[in-house]
């Protein structure tokens, strides 16, 4: 009979081609107020949106990638946000290169990075000596 507007079928919109998104922008294209926005950053720990000079959130296009698939879990597969949290199931640590840049790796399992952490400890040692 007749359809809801969230059951019709909607065309799969490419993200506009931008370095950063606001909080207000992320908010129409994933489709769910601010506020919820907000409380996933505080359930998923792999979700920290950086901040401009004025404290405004800003998103990076992975992040935005990130809560369209946290919101089809939720809404569409009817995952709750521990499920999420297991489905997506990454751990995003963050090691200091040479450079002395913070970058985000990605691990599959607690004992990927066991194994990396002691792998850089030996580099380190093998240079002190």
């Amino acid at each position: 009979m007749y359809r809801s507007v969230s059951e019709l079928p909607r065309p799969e919109n490419p993200l506009p081609d931008k370095l950063f998104y606001r909080i207000g922008e992320v908010s129409k294209i994933v489709g769910v107020e601010p506020y919820v926005l907000r409380y996933w950053e505080m359930e998923f720990p792999f979700l920290k949106p950086r901040k401009n000079k004025s404290g405004q959130r800003v998103y990076i296009k992975r992040d935005v990638e990130i809560l369209l698939q946290i919101k089809r879990l939720l809404y569409n597969e009817r995952y709750t946000i521990e499920g999420v949290r297991k489905r997506l199931g990454t751990i995003h640590i963050r090691a200091v290169d040479s450079d002395s840049e913070v970058k985000t790796t990605e691990v599959q399992n607690p004992s990927k990075v066991i194994k990396h952490v002691k792998k850089r400890l030996r580099e380190i040692l093998s240079q002190l000596e």
